[in-house]
């Protein structure tokens, strides 16, 4: 098992499996693998933490991070961090600890960075393990004091935050063109768009939110 950065030449592989991974999970068919091949060329992107997983030479996890921002809501002051997604682990080798490992590797090379915070939007019940905790309990937000449910953080490293209220800033390069994600799909082999129960478990946790 190796953990190594990504290359050029793996591109189409890595979009390949991230389609497999995310393939009518969070709806009918997906987009993470346009969102992953749209991630390469933004101004947040960050290369040293794009990182594959590797199992006899073929490539069966990939975890891509990009710069994003806490601001404070009452002097203005901003923090860089980080965020990262879409984590992609192909199908076949799914629960069995390797996105715990990519998480592990890329927290490691994060802190030689020096960040301090990682902040997401994800399922609690799978990265609770990992080291992260309720936005909540950071007093981050996003706008109107609003804490989801979904948003989770991770601090790295010893930047406080004075126990203020911050505001989660993400990048753009997170915002998808509908069109442009089906045009690229088409590049594809076709798959079959499916509704199932996880889709809906997802719309509930995703629009749910903590109340302070």
């Amino acid at each position: 098992m190796i953990i190594r950065n990504e290359t050029n030449k793996d591109y189409r592989e890595v979009e390949e499996l991230t389609r497999l991974a995310f393939w009518n999970l969070y709806l009918p068919g997906c987009d993470e693998h346009y969102l992953v091949h749209k991630l390469r060329t933004h101004n947040d992107f960050i290369p040293e933490l794009d990182l594959v997983i590797t199992e006899k030479d073929i490539i069966i996890g990939n975890i891509m991070y990009t710069k994003s921002k806490l601001k404070n809501s009452v002097t203005n002051e901003t923090k860089d961090i980080l965020t990262f997604g879409p984590l992609s682990i192909h199908p076949e080798y799914q629960r069995k600890g390797y996105g715990k490992m990519l998480i592990s590797r890329s927290i490691e090379i994060a802190k030689e960075l020096g960040y301090s915070y990682i902040v997401i939007f994800g399922n609690p019940g799978y990265y609770v393990k990992s080291g992260f905790k309720s936005c909540a309990k950071y007093k981050i937000c996003i706008k109107e004091n609003i804490y989801p449910t979904a948003m989770l953080v991770n601090q790295i490293g010893e930047d406080d935050l004075y126990n203020d209220v911050w505001e989660f800033i993400e990048s753009d390069a997170y915002h998808i063109d509908d069109a442009k994600a089906a045009d690229y799909d088409k590049n594809f082999e076709s798959l079959e768009k499916l509704t199932n129960d996880k889709q809906e478990e997802f719309f509930i946790l995703s629009n749910s939110r903590i109340i302070l």
